[in-house]
C-alpha cells in the first residue's frame, strides 16, 4: 500500500490517500510538541516507537471488542486506518491526579482518583483546546446525546483494558487521552494514537515517568522512556 496525496499534517502525524478509498495511511513523525506548541523539538525514534506502540494497543483493543480505526501496521512508521469523521472533542480520563488538573485544582500530584475522572476538551487550536462539558459538546453540535453515551461508556472500556494491560508489566496508568472517529455508516470508534504521546505512565516501584512529561518538563531520556514501554509491552504483546 503506497501513500498518495498528505491531506493533513498535525503536530505528531501525516495523513496521506492511498489505493483503498475507504482508508487512509497515517505516518508517525518524531516532531515533539507542548503546551499547544509553545515548545517544540525532535525526538530521535519517536515515530517509530509511536507506531510500534500504538500497533499493540490497538492489538489489545480489538482482542478486547473496542471498535478502532485500526486496519494493520505497514511499516516502522506507517499504519493504514479506517476513514473516518475525527469527533472535535479529546476525551481524558484521570486515573491518578497529575499534570493540568493538579494545577487547576491544587490537589498534590500523585494522589489517585477515587473513581475515573472523565473529562472533554473541545480541540479548537485557536481557543486553546478548552475544558467542556457534555452540555458545551451538545451546544457545539460535533456530537449527539446517544453519540455521548456511547463515547463515554466506550472510554470507560478502554481504561479498563489499558490498566489491565499495563499492570501486567509494572506500569501504573496515570491518565489519557484519546480520540473518536465515526465511519460512513455512523459508527463510532476509537481513533488517532495510544501511545507516551497521549498518555502519562509511570513505573510502579520508582513512579519514574515514561511518558511525554520528560519532554514537557525536560526531565532528559524521553526516546529511552519511550523505548521502555516498547519493551514492557512487546512482552506481553497479542499477535
Amino acid at each position: 500500500m503506497k501513500k498518495l496525496n498528505m491531506i493533513y499534517e498535525g503536530k505528531a502525524k501525516q495523513l496521506y490517500t492511498c489505493e483503498r478509498e475507504d482508508a487512509l495511511i497515517i505516518h508517525y513523525k518524531d516532531d515533539a510538541t507542548a503546551f499547544n506548541g509553545a515548545k517544540k523539538a525532535q525526538i530521535e525514534h519517536k515515530g517509530m516507537l509511536n507506531n510500534a506502540i500504538s500497533t499493540i494497543i490497538f492489538k489489545e483493543m480489538a482482542r478486547a471488542g473496542i471498535p478502532t480505526h485500526y486496519l494493520e501496521t505497514l511499516n516502522d512508521r506507517d499504519q493504514l486506518c479506517k476513514k473516518v469523521h475525527i469527533i472535535p472533542l479529546e476525551v481524558i480520563v484521570r486515573n491518578v491526579i497529575a499534570g493540568g488538573m493538579s494545577k487547576r485544582l491544587n490537589i498534590p500530584e500523585g494522589t489517585p482518583s477515587p473513581k475515573p475522572i472523565y473529562e472533554l476538551c473541545y480541540k479548537n487550536d485557536e481557543l486553546g483546546d478548552p475544558l467542556i462539558n457534555e452540555d458545551h459538546a451538545l451546544a457545539l453540535g460535533v456530537v449527539s446525546e446517544s453519540e455521548l453515551i456511547t463515547i463515554k461508556t466506550l472510554t470507560l472500556q478502554i481504561n479498563e483494558v489499558l490498566k489491565k494491560l499495563f499492570d501486567q508489566v509494572g506500569i501504573l496508568l496515570v491518565d489519557f487521552k484519546i480520540e473518536f472517529g465515526k465511519t460512513p455508516d455512523g459508527k463510532i470508534v476509537l481513533a488517532d494514537e495510544i501511545s507516551p504521546d497521549t498518555c502519562r505512565f509511570w513505573d510502579k516501584e520508582t513512579m519514574m515517568k515514561l511518558d511525554k512529561d520528560r519532554f514537557r518538563r525536560d526531565l532528559g531520556k524521553v526516546e529511552d522512556a519511550y523505548q521502555e514501554i516498547l519493551r514492557r509491552l512487546e512482552l506481553i504483546k497479542t499477535v
